[in-house]
């Protein structure tokens, strides 16, 4: 099989050359990695012993003092965590919210837009299925007009098709998935902002799948509004996520139901919001996990952006690579797709039971089915790919176990073909 990125590999960032991935530091600092080969960081990526420390940690001193009381304890390490959010995507820490998930985030957002009859919204055909949920209801409840933008031959939006789309009528509302839940596309997000800022839009980017994975900056992205998830490549517990929103953003959006986080009760009838995106908080929040979503981005942050991106990209080119030599395995986007997370399907194997089989062996991934990507799956016919995505605590026995294990499978369904 083609090589994996070597272990101690410096990638190269404009001139630079940041501090290499040590892989095997990474699995030292990861107990999940060492019980089984782990694919699955595009869903839930294993957390280091540092995270899970802090999380315990916090909540063994909730059972000795109380939740209220921890939480006054370490209110300078919670707030901390908004200044790491900040620095991870280039934002400022007024401009951070946090949330219990992105799918949470995006739906405050978009709700706080008010859109109504006759509002435009234009969304990426990759929209993760809970988000394309809201906005199809949006449209048969509210009678927004809702487009989803056409891509090109490698499945990425046609910037020139929306453009034309962006040109037809008001300002629209521009949606798009960074990274999708249903293959390792990557868009060009950066280009697409361009064209959203010059007809004038609100431009929302889901980077669930990106933020920890992909470096993320929403200067250069020029988006108006972010929202990622913590257990992803993040590597934070579950119940985290966070969300950006530019200043202006800020200055024109309130909550359309304001919470006793987000807002003060200051007379019988009239209340005020907080100035800042807290202002689409609510008050309930497991502060345990919140410490676990800050250590996960500082641990983040002292690996090096740059060196994740360049190696975990570098990994997944070359496991697409290995995977399409194996006869009877279709991967499902182009090889060079610059992303960690690996798409395909092998012959004649539903991919629920190549997931299976694979389990068996102690190699863990996921399937996607078209139910969560109709715009995306279901329009190329696609019932269900698999999908293994990487981190960098997977090493080269791991992926050589992947590759085995796969070939395995292919190699069984053609003999009992025979």
């Amino acid at each position: 099989m083609n090589s994996i990125p070597a272990v101690n590999s410096p990638a190269s960032d404009a001139g630079t050359s940041p501090r290499p991935i040590d892989v095997q530091r990474e699995r030292e600092l990861t107990a999940g990695s060492r019980r089984s080969h782990h694919f699955n960081a595009a869903g839930a990526a294993l957390p280091s012993v540092g995270v899970v420390s802090t999380v315990v940690d916090h909540l063994r001193l909730e059972e000795s003092v109380g939740g209220y009381e921890a939480s006054a304890e370490v209110r300078a390490r919670s707030e901390a965590v908004y200044d790491s959010a900040a620095r991870l995507i280039g934002a400022g820490r007024d401009e951070i919210a946090l949330f219990d998930s992105a799918s949470t985030g995006l739906r405050v957002i978009l709700d706080a837009l008010r859109p109504r009859v006759g509002s435009r919204i234009i969304a990426s055909r990759n929209t993760y299925v809970s988000h394309a949920l809201h906005l199809m209801t949006l449209e048969r409840e509210e009678q927004v007009v809702l487009d989803i933008a056409p891509v090109g031959p490698g499945r990425q939006i046609d910037l020139d098709a929306l453009e034309r789309l962006l040109a037809e009528g008001p300002p629209a509302i521009v949606t798009v998935a960074h990274v999708p839940t249903s293959s390792g596309l990557v868009e060009p997000v950066a280009l697409i902002g361009e064209l959203v800022r010059s007809y004038g839009g609100f431009y929302i980017v889901d980077a669930t799948q990106s933020v920890g994975h992909l470096r993320t900056d929403v200067r250069e992205i020029g988006c108006d509004a972010l929202v990622t998830t913590g257990r992803k490549f993040l590597r934070a517990p579950r119940g985290t996520g966070f969300g950006y929103l530019s200043a202006a953003a800020v200055e024109r959006l309130t909550p359309t139901a304001p919470d006793v986080r987000a807002a003060q009760w200051t007379a019988p009838a009239d209340w005020k919001v907080d100035t800042t995106a807290r202002r689409f908080e609510t008050w309930e929040a497991g502060i345990a996990a919140r410490l676990g979503l800050g250590a996960a981005i500082d641990e983040a942050l002292d690996r090096g952006l740059p060196a994740t991106e360049a190696w975990l990209t570098a990994a997944g080119r070359a496991v697409r690579a290995a995977l399409a030599e194996v006869e009877g395995v279709r991967v499902a986007e182009p090889l060079e797709t610059p992303s960690a997370i690996v798409t395909f399907e092998v012959d004649g194997v539903s991919a629920a039971e190549v997931v299976a089989e694979l389990a068996s062996q102690k190699v863990r991934l996921v399937s996607v089915p078209a139910t969560h990507g109709q715009w995306d799956l279901g329009d190329r016919g696609i019932p269900a790919v698999v999908r293994a995505s990487i981190h960098v605590y997977n090493d080269e026995n791991d992926i050589a176990a992947l590759i085995d294990r796969v070939s395995d499978i292919a190699r069984a369904q053609r003999k009992g073909q025979a």
